[in-house]
């Protein structure tokens, strides 16, 4: 058994959570902020036997977008002074974890 931590754009979680659901998969979603842009994600736990992580993959990378978005880019010029100067990162698609599970039980 595997356990997949995925974790999705804001913008393309509500896809991702349907398309696992059409596919009879559970997860629990947690509300989540990255370190980088600091923008809200969406986290999934997913539980699936071995031969089903393809699938879940399959539905994580159809609906999980990457697109390019341009953010303020602060630095500090020989002057001191700040200056933000647009950068351009590219943002969405998904992070995902495959973790092997030892033991699972549902109460």
């Amino acid at each position: 058994m595997k356990m997949i931590i995925a974790i999705v754009s804001n913008d393309d979680a509500n896809k991702v959570q349907k398309g696992l659901i059409n596919e009879k998969f559970f997860s629990t979603r947690l509300a989540t902020k990255g370190g980088f842009l600091r923008e809200g994600n969406q986290t999934f736990l997913i539980g699936v036997n071995d031969e089903k992580v393809p699938e879940v993959l399959d539905i994580i990378e159809k609906y999980s977008k990457t697109r390019n978005k341009i953010v303020p880019n602060t630095i500090v010029n020989e002057f001191g002074a700040f200056s933000a100067l647009p950068m351009e990162v590219s943002v969405g698609g998904a992070t995902v974890f495959i973790l092997n599970v030892d033991q699972f039980i549902k109460i």
